[in-house]
């Protein structure tokens, strides 16, 4: 058990750093291939500088460095800690993704959480039923995950914020300014992890372990629940990993529709500024949070499956 465990963490050690590698390559140089400069994104459209001041400007940033030299500084700074100065928000990026990070944290971890309440008793109790509740179910999941996520923003908006009242539309501060962009990405999450879990469910329950359980008496919620959840868990553990890793890196929609504060709201504007510190940092954080994420999956694997620990 201990091999395998060292084995597992040393294949997904080697390849974070390639993917770290890779996700920074990838972001230099497509940044640097888009249009627009950002001495001129500093200085305002409508502002003319002397070529001194530009340059200036550019050697502070440092755009005046020959680009294998500019390459190896955004690889290497983040190894002493150091990601650079945003020069949108003049502040240190570090400082700036610590007080963006914690909110959508909240996001993604009440998205998660609320939409796995929603699809596990889902799937749990229509697993191997009827056709007709099947049917509808699973109709109701199809519908979920087709809806476009700022329509269901939009609706619960006008529903709950504008109508009823009961929550507010905007903000970032209270649990209540919290549910409505909680539910906007939960409900589409719910019905991808519903069909999921249903498909793994309906699989297990054609087991032959499944026949033995019931011969010996188990009633089935106790059957479903103890034995069934846990051998056709497996793909939805893996999916909830890979959503977690999109919603806290990608929340951009949500975070912009219910103006809330968040990484997701922070790397459009950095994009749209050419803030090379800003948006080098957070696909750094993206990159890094799914390699975590993978090695966390793979542990809850032999955790799941006694038979992967042999």
């Amino acid at each position: 058990m201990r091999h395998r465990l060292f084995r597992i963490i040393a294949h997904r050690m080697w390849t974070g750093v390639l993917v770290l590698l890779g996700a920074q390559t990838v972001t230099f140089f497509a940044l640097r291939l888009t249009p627009g400069d950002p001495v001129d994104t500093l200085l305002g459209a409508q502002t003319s500088a002397s070529p001194q001041v530009r340059a200036q400007i550019a050697a502070d940033l440092g755009l005046d460095e020959p680009l294998w030299r500019q390459y190896l500084h955004t690889v290497l700074r983040p190894l002493t800690g150091n990601l650079g100065h945003s020069y949108q928000l003049s502040e240190d990026v570090r400082t700036a993704l610590q007080s963006q990070l914690w909110p959508t944290v909240q996001l993604a971890a009440g998205a998660i959480l609320v939409a796995l309440v929603i699809a596990v008793p889902a799937a749990l109790s229509t697993a191997g039923r009827g056709r007709f509740v099947r049917a509808a179910v699973s109709g109701s999941e199809l519908l979920a995950v087709s809806l476009p996520a700022f329509w269901i923003g939009l609706i619960l908006l006008t529903l709950f914020s504008f109508q009823l009242h009961l929550f507010p539309p905007a903000g970032g501060g209270g649990l209540a300014s919290l549910v409505l962009p909680v539910l906007c990405l939960a409900i589409p999450m719910a019905g991808e992890l519903g069909q999921v879990l249903r498909e793994t469910l309906d699989r297990s329950l054609e087991q032959p372990f499944v026949l033995t359980l019931r011969a010996r008496g188990l009633t089935e919620p106790a059957l479903r629940l103890r034995h069934v959840l846990r051998h056709g868990s497996l793909s939805t553990v893996t999916m909830t990993g890979w959503m977690l890793g999109v919603l806290l890196t990608g929340a951009m929609l949500t975070e912009t529709l219910f103006a809330r504060p968040g990484i997701g709201k922070m790397t459009v504007s950095a994009v749209m500024t050419k803030d090379f510190s800003v948006v080098n940092a957070v696909v750094l954080l993206a990159a890094l949070l799914f390699v975590v994420i993978n090695l966390v999956v793979d542990l809850l694997y032999l955790v799941l499956d006694p038979r992967l620990r042999r």
